[in-house]
């Protein structure tokens, strides 16, 4: 069964499109990463996915169920991190997770969020209200892991961490996943979701330009290429090599770009003494914006 399945779906605000037939379909367990720009329409669906706002069009399922009939019964189901975080008031960050652990369908115990507030830094002794912005990210991020439910919609998650917390979020994703969580996470930043997202889409104007299965497109996409040999190399030994473009070669090193299979080209390297290669990955930024720049 789909976790998340939307056909068609379209929100307008007045004579603004916010999304456009929207055809999305998440399966269970896997990790999907919904990317754009901001101004994409990403926040926007995930509204419409929580039952905050109501499409203008179209058809969506979460969880087997549509989410205007869902009702508590469904998000009881849902961790949900919103992108614009508000959290205000004198109570600690343990009084107001005590709080929501207990809104479940069972209670989270103390010993869960005391866990998941250690691998993000956070001080649980401290008043929400006084709290910085990257501190009360790490509060969400616990409120919306804490209760390990079935699906989990993350909206520009790592916003306010540092990189070090931005990783152990990572972690906490692929967790997630072998467990048999799904997660839904948005982000504009694609290089924070290459890590873990099984398959990823790119949102750009309320339109969706395409759906991606992530290591598919980098086994797909082209990489570059550089290897040192200990005597001069000709440059004839590696021309019309299939699979290679943008041969260079400057006194011992080769350079060059591949898309595909590489074994015609290091059959020929192997011929010489090879000293040391580098094969660099593009980064899926790069990729997707290669594949689908307007």
């Amino acid at each position: 069964m789909a976790a998340i399945r939307a056909e068609a779906l379209t929100k307008d605000y007045g004579n603004h499109r916010a999304i456009a037939e929207l055809n999305l379909e998440v399966a269970a367990g896997e990790i999907f990463g919904f990317l754009g720009p901001n101004g994409a329409g990403k926040t926007t669906t995930i509204r419409i996915l929580l039952d905050l706002i109501r499409p203008t069009a179209g058809h969506v399922e979460v969880l087997g169920s549509e989410p205007r009939k869902g009702g508590p019964a469904l998000r009881r189901r849902i961790g949900y991190l919103p992108g614009e975080l508000t959290m205000e008031g004198r109570h600690t960050a343990r009084d107001l997770l005590a709080f929501l652990g207990d809104q479940g369908a069972e209670p989270v115990a103390a010993g869960r969020i005391t866990e998941l507030a250690d691998r993000l830094d956070l001080d649980l002794s401290k008043r929400v209200g006084a709290m910085s912005k990257g501190n009360k990210q790490k509060v969400g991020i616990v409120a919306a892991f804490m209760h390990r439910p079935d699906l989990l919609i993350l909206d520009e998650p790592t916003s306010g961490l540092d990189p070090l917390l931005q990783q152990r979020f990572l972690d906490m994703v692929s967790e997630a996943k072998r467990d048999g969580q799904t997660v839904f996470m948005s982000s504009h930043i694609l290089s924070e979701v290459q890590q873990v997202a099984d398959r990823a889409v790119i949102m750009r104007a309320g339109e969706l330009l395409a759906t991606e299965n992530v290591e598919e497109l980098r086994r797909r996409s082209p990489r570059s290429v550089e290897f040192v040999v200990a005597e001069h190399p000709f440059p004839d030994d590696f021309a019309n090599l299939p699979n290679v473009t943008d041969l260079r070669v400057e006194g011992n090193t080769v350079r060059c770009t591949t898309e595909g299979e590489v074994d015609a080209l290091f059959k020929v390297a192997a011929k010489y003494h090879l000293v040391s290669v580098l094969s660099t990955e593009p980064d899926l930024e790069d990729i997707f914006f290669s594949r689908y720049r307007r």
